[in-house]
């Protein structure tokens, strides 16, 4: 049996963070941890790969640029469920990635900076052991005094060690050459946000964002729902989207998000939940920039355990729901049951009649100037207030 002083499983932008984390902080600990990844890194991951301005701060903290293929984003068009469209103008307020591409550049960073990486190795069990736990791998087994549960909507970890929360949205999604269809988004800089289908009962909305893939520009197209939702919904939504931008049908895929729900359980003895195995953004679905905030919160309550032998993990659980990373996640929580809910045209309809409270929203989400900081009576002072945000 391997002992290691940290076991991370998943090397997605969650764990990988972790482990940059765990390098900035503590190299020495860094050094007697591993970062396992169940297939190879470049990976296939579906994901829209949306990063919000937010993270791609967080990865300049963590002195990692964003150098992989990208397509900003500096407009939005939202489509209402009354019928009103909207169009929303801004600067930079996304990039859009290959999730193949950055995971890679990630979970190879944090290898260079001193945290092993195993490829090809897949968590098949854990359970605890004595003052650890044990992680058993498709190829060896581990001891560690503490688990990072990195491992995604399905999380091997959080069913074994902390407990289900959460709720589980889902996604379908493909990817459509820009020359295949009567989109301008790509070359408008546009992301658009279909919520029309809100109207019929559908606890979410369509996308469609611009991307790159190997050089060939491309709409990435999807749809994300809360449950209550089928997949034959899910599948006539996307044929909806698709038949919007002129494009054919196209093969999809399906993905899992485990959304941040309620009081989702974050943290056990000796293990912690990370990305979307902790819960994503519940709205929107969006989780890179969640998944990072989480990753750097976890290796400074690692490090902390390392010194003081808590290994509760209470204070990683109180530092993500009373932080502004919780504050964020519950917020979201309240838009989802208010603009997906009995009631959501009057919201809606709220929101279209003010630029003021769009460009605020905005900024929230995105992190722009410390926004997502603020008060919600910050926010209302400055709705109120007649001089420009």
């Amino acid at each position: 049996m391997e002992r290691r002083d940290v076991v991370i499983v998943g090397s997605g932008p969650a764990g990988a963070a972790t482990a940059l984390g765990l390098a900035a902080r503590a190299p020495a600990l860094a050094a007697r941890s591993v970062l396992l990844e169940k297939a190879r890194h470049p990976r296939d991951k579906t994901c829209a790969g949306g990063v919000i301005p937010k993270a791609v701060r967080l990865l300049e903290s963590l002195d990692v640029p964003l150098t992989v293929p990208q397509a900003r984003v500096d407009h939005a068009g939202v489509a209402l469920p009354g019928g009103r469209e909207l169009a929303v103008a801004g600067d930079d307020l996304c990039r859009v990635v290959r999730r193949r591409e950055l995971d890679a550049h990630l979970a190879w960073t944090a290898r260079d900076r001193g945290v092993e990486l195993r490829e090809e190795e897949r968590v098949t069990h854990v359970a605890r052991d004595g003052a650890g736990v044990r992680v058993e791998t498709s190829r060896r087994t581990y001891w560690t005094p503490v688990v990072v549960g990195a491992d995604g909507s399905g999380s091997l970890v959080r069913r074994a060690l902390v407990g289900a929360s959460g709720v589980t949205a889902r996604a379908v999604m493909c990817d459509v050459p820009v020359a295949a269809t009567s989109w301008t988004g790509y070359a408008g800089r546009r992301y658009d946000f279909d919520f029309s289908a809100c109207r019929t009962g559908l606890r979410g909305y369509r996308w469609a964002f611009p991307c790159v893939i190997d050089g060939v520009p491309h709409a990435n197209v999807g749809v994300y729902a809360l449950p209550p939702v089928d997949g034959t919904r899910l599948r006539t939504e996307l044929a909806a989207e698709l038949a919007r931008l002129g494009a054919a049908p196209a093969p999809w895929k399906a993905f899992p998000i485990h959304a941040y729900v309620g009081a989702p359980h974050l943290a056990a003895p000796h293990a912690l939940l990370v990305g979307d195995a902790a819960g994503a953004d519940p709205l929107m679905g969006e989780g890179i920039s969640f998944a990072l905030e989480y990753g750097l919160l976890a290796a400074e309550a690692i490090c902390e355990a390392h010194g003081t032998g808590d290994w509760s993990f209470r204070g990683y659980a109180c530092a993500v729901e009373r932080g502004p990373l919780g504050q964020k996640l519950r917020r979201l929580g309240l838009a989802t049951r208010l603009f997906y809910g009995p009631r959501h045209r009057l919201w809606f309809r709220l929101a279209a009649a003010s630029p003021r409270a769009q460009a605020i929203g905005l900024a929230w989400y995105n992190g722009i100037d410390g926004w997502d900081r603020r008060s919600a009576l910050a926010a209302l002072a400055a709705l109120c207030a007649r001089r420009s945000l």
